[in-house]
């Protein structure tokens, strides 16, 4: 994956705890409400997470992490994929989270499935923007949340990657 903020990514596995909490104390605390529906997590949470997801993480220039993402059969619904994503806060908007989603939408196809899902608060614009841009998508709203599904094989082409 490239992308000019992101010096690389990598896998995580629970050995990389210290690097995960490291870049969660980077996050401010709506910032993970939104991500997480709490302000702390633990390395239980973690390893719950990896059992079920590929994690990796977006380190930058300084090898400080800057984005985490997330994707897995976590609803073990035939052919889904979920998403879970988090950039730092002082690194928002400038397409990290839209790399890093398309790196797991090719993460999914490769694996076998048809879509890629992630549930998400309904106020989080930023997140729904980022979703509708990788292609057509359906919203199910649920009270304060909407589950997003994004086909994957109408998945827009990379603008990185795509020919002239």
């Amino acid at each position: 994956m490239r992308h000019p903020a992101l010096a690389r990514s990598r896998r995580v596995t629970e050995a990389d705890w210290d690097l995960v909490a490291g870049f969660h104390a980077q996050c401010s605390e709506q910032n993970l409400l939104r991500r997480w529906g709490r302000t702390r997590l633990t390395p239980r949470d973690l390893s719950r997470l990896l059992a079920h997801t590929q994690c990796w993480i977006g380190l930058g220039a300084d090898e400080r992490p800057v984005a985490l993402a997330c994707a897995g059969p976590v609803s073990r619904e035939p052919g889904v994929f979920d998403l879970g994503l988090q950039v730092v806060d002082h690194r928002q908007r400038q397409g990290i989270g839209t790399a890093l989603a398309r790196q797991a939408a090719r993460l999914a196809r490769a694996r076998g499935a048809h879509t890629l899902s992630a549930f998400t608060q309904a106020s989080n614009a930023p997140m729904l923007r980022l979703l509708d841009r990788l292609g057509p998508t359906s919203h199910t709203r649920d009270g304060p949340y909407v589950e997003v599904r994004l086909a994957l094989d109408a998945l827009a082409p990379d603008p990185e990657t795509a020919p002239p």
